[in-house]
């Protein structure tokens, strides 16, 4: 599968084979590509507790979040918890020095000499500054993106889920205080359609995105955009008109009760 391909089916799959066990070097594989996205003074703060639903005690099944999940986390054969490790930034001025060692970053004779009276004393005097919700969390999302690709790149489907109290899913999990829960992922193998019900509603691209000036929206190419559709990136718009008919199936293929809602 090409990455073209895996980007335009990357999208939100919530009904997920029950049978079907993930295995342990998928989500490894998928680790491995959070592992290495770009991350801010190369600190490296996102971390992950990955939870498979028949290996986990009762406690630990019981921190994850729900109502707010619901089906999704509770049938889901691997749930992902992302979070971020904020004494990570603690070793900033090693972690950039790496850099500079490898020749990422500086450069001339007198590099070194720069880093330690400019970089170093800056970083020092920015102290717990660097530890609130910001450019870190933005980073560690990229970290995820990267691994719910190379989720979908493995035949894999994923949904991420955000909780109405952090905080709790991070003390009932041990975490240490300097973390922050960022979000739950839910991991297996699709139950529903790759297509998904179609391309999921979005807002109109000019009001999106400018060019220049912030009054001037950024202009979008007709050919562009049929160059994105023949190569499947942006797909029929929802709701496909067999949609319905596959959510009563999974509904009862599942025993999903209630509502649906979550």
């Amino acid at each position: 599968m090409e990455l073209r391909e895996v980007i335009g089916w990357r999208r939100s799959i919530r009904f997920l084979l029950l049978h079907k066990p993930v295995e342990l070097e998928k989500i490894q594989c998928m680790l491995e590509a959070a592992r290495i996205a770009s991350h801010w003074g190369n600190v490296q703060s996102l971390r992950a507790l990955v939870i498979y639903r028949d290996e986990a005690s009762q406690d630990v099944l019981d921190a994850l979040p729900s109502p707010v999940g619901g089906y999704q986390i509770q049938l889901a054969p691997v749930v992902i918890v992302w979070y971020i490790e904020t004494a990570a930034v603690d070793q900033i001025v090693d972690r950039l020095r790496e850099l500079l060692e490898v020749g990422a970053i500086g450069f001339g004779e007198s590099k070194a000499k720069a880093f330690d009276e400019k970089l170093v004393p800056l970083f020092k005097a920015m102290g717990d500054a660097t530890k609130v919700p910001g450019i870190g969390e933005i980073d560690c999302g990229q970290g995820i993106a990267q691994a719910t690709l190379m989720a979908f790149e493995q035949g894999l489907g994923t949904c991420c889920l955000g909780t109405a109290n952090p905080d709790r899913i991070r003390r009932k999990l041990d975490l240490p205080e300097s973390c922050r829960v960022l979000l739950v992922q839910t991991v297996g193998y699709p139950a529903e359609s790759p297509e998904a019900g179609g391309q999921r509603p979005r807002l109109p691209f000019e009001g999106l995105f400018q060019l220049n000036r912030y009054d001037q929206p950024f202009p979008r190419s007709k050919e562009v955009v049929e160059e994105l559709e023949r190569d499947g990136m942006l797909q029929d718009p929802a709701p496909l008109p067999w949609r319905e008919a596959e959510l009563e199936y999974l509904r009862k293929g599942l025993g999903l009760k209630g509502d649906g809602l979550l």
